[in-house]
């Protein structure tokens, strides 16, 4: 998946509201950028460190400039912005090129279940069908080792009791995490993090829901998906 518009540098002054973000630029100016993250990005917004933003003309959006990546000046990087990875899967499930997964003949995104719910992805084909839901993950406090969730997440939970009640219907569900990160080979949970949503994990994994995580290529260019990578519990 291709960055719509080059991204440009920047060094972060401050992230505040969940939100937003104040940053500099190469040229000196200041601009505030939009975050879309809604975690605690722990880890991932220190004063200084180098990101990527991504600017837009639109005047439909309040603010000009996206912020997309971390950049860790080692060579790896980082992303940030939670849509990606919705955009970047359903590109490669349209394709056809996600190991894991059963054959399908019809992707449907956003479609409503359980409680209130809508699944990220519902795939159609021969045999039962396929409840995907995707999760970003960008913690690290190991080295090599993806962590998820980055704080407290009563929805997470939520949506790992309605996989297990698809699976109970006779569905195949599956949760799906996406590693937005350059630097790790495997992921776990962060489960000192939010013991409850640990808890509903092992459920859900009891019950039958099937758990996939897949990689990023992440460079100031593009995030295309990479490959399957383990799962690891402690």
């Amino acid at each position: 998946m291709k960055f719509a518009t080059p991204l440009v540098p920047a060094r972060l002054i401050r992230r505040y509201k969940r939100f937003l973000a104040d940053v500099r630029l190469d040229d000196g100016r200041e601009v505030t950028a939009h975050c879309a993250n809604p975690g605690s990005m722990m880890g991932l917004a220190e004063p200084g460190m180098k990101i990527w933003l991504e600017p837009n003309d639109d005047p439909k959006k309040k603010l000009n400039y996206g912020w997309r990546l971390v950049d860790h000046e080692n060579g790896h990087f980082t992303g940030v912005d939670t849509s990606v990875p919705n955009k970047a899967l359903k590109a490669a499930l349209m394709a056809h090129e996600v190991p894991g997964l059963p054959d399908y003949t019809l992707v449907r995104p956003e479609v409503k279940y359980g409680q209130n719910s809508r699944i990220d992805f519902l795939l159609s084909g021969d045999g039962p069908d396929t409840y995907v839901e995707v999760k970003s993950v960008t913690l690290s406090r190991r080295k090599g080792l993806a962590e998820f969730p980055d704080s407290v997440t009563a929805r997470g939970a939520k949506h790992l009791a309605e996989l297990s009640d698809m699976v109970a219907q006779g569905h195949r569900a599956v949760m799906f995490y996406l590693v937005q990160r350059t630097d790790c080979t495997a992921v776990t949970l962060a489960d000192d993090i939010d013991p409850t949503y640990a808890q509903a994990f092992m459920s859900a994994r009891s019950a039958g829901v099937t758990v996939l995580a897949q990689s990023c290529l992440i460079t100031p260019e593009h995030i295309n998906l990479g490959a399957l990578m383990p799962f690891e519990l402690h």
